[in-house]
This record gives structure tokens, sequence and C-alpha cells, in this order.
């Protein structure tokens, strides 16, 4: 097992749903101390059960991270307690599909923009001074195979993740040269249980396991990858 995070700070922004606890567990595994946002008691819970006796270096806050105010309380709190944040990874988001643009619901399309940009937006505006200011940092942005690939009835999801990575890609053309390095990746459907119910029939062997991809964030934010700066990294194998 690798340890290329001793002492290090992560903040994993839905830390405790499919793809996010993966990479929280992960980044324990290597010595991180994390820190993930949640919006469910329970699932945080059942993650620190599941950390052991790594679960000592985590903490949660059950923090809306498309809530300016509380992010930026979030994030004073963590510095004060810290050195610093070494690592932001963003793996908030939503799907709605199966419905044409033009009938789809605009509250559903403010809810796809809200969960898959603003929630990065809100993020980055409260961390990057801070890594700016120290130097360092890394920020991975998962995003969705559906930013360059835009299939039907899936309008609002697949502008909100091609936006967010347009986004990111101006945030990293912004901090180049500072020490502060952003990326993005695109999966496709990952293997979840709430994926795997909402489409019984799929083929489940063909989607991305959330194990894997925590492997691709964690590289991007090891010094490892200090090379690879605004990217956009697939991750959906062969699906």
């Amino acid at each position: 097992m690798n340890n290329r995070f001793p002492g290090k700070l992560v903040l994993v922004a839905g830390g405790t749903g499919g793809l996010g606890r993966a990479v929280s567990l992960a980044f324990l595994e290597e010595g991180a101390k994390v820190v993930v946002t949640y919006r469910n008691q329970k699932e945080f819970d059942a993650l620190r059960s599941a950390a052991g006796a790594k679960g000592s270096s985590l903490e949660g806050r059950c923090v809306d991270v498309t809530d300016g105010a509380a992010v930026r309380e979030l994030v004073d709190t963590i510095l004060a307690k810290n050195d610093g944040i070494d690592a932001l990874v963003n793996t908030v988001g939503g799907y709605v599909g199966g419905v044409n643009l033009w009938e789809t619901d605009p509250k559903l399309f403010d809810q796809m923009l809200t969960l898959n940009m603003r929630s990065g937006y809100v993020l980055a505006r409260a961390t990057v001074p801070a890594m700016l200011k120290q130097g360092r940092g890394a920020i991975v942005n998962v995003a969705s195979k559906a930013a360059v690939d835009h299939a039907a009835s899936a309008a609002a999801y697949a502008a909100s993740k091609a936006g967010a990575v347009a986004m990111m890609d101006s945030l990293a053309a912004e901090v180049k040269g500072t020490g502060v390095r952003v990326n993005s990746i695109l999966p496709s459907i990952i293997d979840t249980e709430v994926n795997r119910k909402a489409m019984p029939k799929a083929d489940f062997a063909k989607w991305p396991k959330p194990e894997d991809i925590a492997r691709v964030i964690l590289f991007l934010c090891s010094d490892e990858a200090k090379l690879i700066h605004g990217a956009a990294v697939p991750v959906y194998g062969d699906s």
C-alpha cells in the first residue's frame, strides 16, 4: 500500500456518497486527514464505521456545498485547526434525464446547474485563496462523460457537466504557475448501489467501479501527477 498523503488535509465534498465514500476511504488509507461534507447522517456514520482504525483521521460536516456562506464557514474552521488544505475533491452532483430539453421543468434545469456547476464554483471560491496563500494544492472536480458525449434526453445534465469542465479549465489557467493544480475527471455511470437500483437491467460489469475512479483521483492529487494540470481525464473504461 502506498502512503502518499501523510499529514495532508483533504476536503472531500459529498464524501459519503457512492463515489465520495470510496475517495474518502482511499485517502484515509494513504495517511491523509479527511474532512467530508455530507447531507445524510446515517451515510456519515457508515463511512466512519467502514474507516475502522482510520476513523480517528476522519471529520464530517453536514454542509450544503451550494451555499457560499456555509462553505466559507467550513473552510475557515478547517484552516483554523490545520496548516492548510492540500487537496479538494468535489464529488457532489446529480442527474436528471429521460426528457427532451423543451419538456424539462425549469426547476430541474436549475437543479442540474446548482448541483453540477455551482457546487464547484462555491468550493473553489472558498478554497483557492487559501491554496494560493500556501503555494500548493490540488483540486479534482468530478464531471461526467456526458460533458463531451451529449446524448438525447439529458440536455440539462450534459450542459451542466460541460459547463463544469469549462469552469475548471478556466480556473486551471488562472492559477497556472502558483503551485495549485486543477483537473476534472469524466466518469460514465458509476457502479453504485443507487445506480443499480435505478437501472436494474443494465450491464453492471461495464460500469466503472468507485474504487477504480478513486485511485485515479488520488493519483491526480499526488506529487506523482505534478505535470497534470487543466486536464479532463476520461475514467469510463469500456462503458
